[in-house]
């Protein structure tokens, strides 16, 4: 079946070469052709243009997009959103003064969720997450990458990627999944750090690969988690099982977690809210996607990635949510997009290309989505009238869209 939207408004983040992401300069160039047509055939985008060069195609469906613009999915390379529960208590004790560190300490924090997902049968757990996906999907996301984390036992975390690898086969939308066993010590190995990461090498890893559940491997490499020496070790043993690292690093200090992944060609590099300039020096000439969390700082009243130096360094930046029940629970890309704008001096052009073809990057999902390109999935949303595609960053408590296909099916 084909179908012809007419009359768009502005067609937002057209490429007519499948490019794989922009840096520095380029992310302030976001291609658009207004009064424009798109084309597509299944699931797939076969053709866009000028409303004057539009073609003829008499057993075609059209939808009339008059004062409406067309952008492609949001790409989110770094969600937990498969998690049991809330943590609402520790958002309360945040304003009555306790810091995220202190909370942790007490027994709150990742090891708060771990105990509720270890106590949470799978389908329940499927249907929580299941929720939030519809959600996130609604707010204009075409494709996400969805971290185990909140199990730290064996059996729990192969219970978080049976749950993404359920939602996978549900959903249309591309999800990649990540397993991250090294997200924090649980109580029982505090005094012996080493026997928790044999236990993620020698039997976690083992039946993750046995059984196909993840693409990439992640660690969170902070002070009071993970050591670079511990996240290395981590890294290769799972890059001998053909799993690609990501690393969440410089949320809270710079120890030398973004060097390490980067040695490692780590697809991305991830929150980077503490950033030296040896760190910005290391993502020169790397392939690693450096990757900003804004609604984290927001909800944590962290400091903000410093985007602003990175793109002005020439590289590249991408945006995703980190949606998760502790320091980010909202899967908002829109928001995600205007924080950035807001808060980190990104232009709208900046926070668009980060949030799509370089989020798509970060996923290694280049070729199929993030863009407005001929042969790629048909994942974009319709908006509201809307004067410019900078009202979406600026209008940032409304939700500006009307429609959303995935794979060339409304939603």
């Amino acid at each position: 079946m084909t179908t012809i939207f007419k009359n768009i408004k502005e067609l937002i983040q057209v490429r007519e070469e499948n490019i794989s992401k922009v840096s520095g300069k380029e992310m302030n160039i976001l291609p658009t052709i207004k009064n424009a047509f798109l084309v597509i055939e299944k699931d797939r985008i076969i053709n866009f243009g000028s409303m004057d060069d539009m073609p003829e195609i008499s057993s075609a469906t059209f939808v009339d997009c008059t004062g409406k613009m067309v952008f492609p999915s949001w790409c989110d390379s770094h969600t937990h959103i498969v998690y049991a529960g809330n943590r609402e208590q520790e958002f309360v004790d945040r304003i009555n003064g306790l810091t995220y560190e202190e909370i942790a300490n007490r027994g709150g924090g990742i090891l708060n969720s771990a105990k509720k997902l270890q106590e949470t049968s799978e389908e329940e757990i499927y249907q929580q997450s299941a929720k939030r996906l519809k959600e996130i999907i609604s707010l204009g996301t075409g494709a996400v990458e969805i971290k185990s984390g909140y199990g730290l036992t064996v059996e729990a975390e192969l219970k978080m990627l049976q749950v993404i690898k359920k939602l996978k086969e549900n959903f249309t939308i591309p999800i990649k999944a990540t397993f991250l066993g090294a997200h924090a010590f649980p109580k029982e190995y505090k005094t012996n750090e080493e026997a928790y990461i044999d236990l993620i090498i020698n039997e976690m890893l083992p039946k993750v690969a046995s059984e196909n559940l993840a693409e990439f491997i992640d660690v969170f490499c902070e002070s009071g988690y993970f050591t670079v020496k511990q996240a290395e070790r981590i890294i290769h043993a799972g890059k001998k099982y053909g799993l690609q690292p990501k690393i969440h690093v410089n949320q809270f200090t710079s120890i030398g977690g973004l060097e390490a992944g980067v040695r490692n060609n780590a697809l991305s590099v991830d929150h980077l809210e503490i950033m030296t300039l040896h760190d910005i020096t290391v993502l020169k000439n790397s392939n690693t996607m450096p990757v900003a969390l804004p609604s984290c700082s927001y909800f944590l009243s962290i400091p903000y990635t410093p985007a602003r130096k990175i793109i002005d360094t020439e590289l590249p930046l991408a945006l995703a949510t980190d949606y998760n029940p502790g320091s980010t629970p909202s899967g908002n890309m829109n928001f995600v997009v205007a924080t950035a704008c807001i808060k980190m001096k990104m232009t709208p052009e900046e926070s668009i290309n980060a949030a799509t073809i370089n989020g798509a990057y970060a996923m290694n999902l280049s070729k199929e989505v993030g863009s407005i390109t001929k042969g790629k999935k048909a994942n974009f949303f319709i908006t509201k009238e809307i004067p410019s595609y900078g009202f979406l960053p600026y209008s940032f408590g409304t939700n500006v869209i009307e429609t959303v296909y995935v794979n060339g099916q409304k939603m």
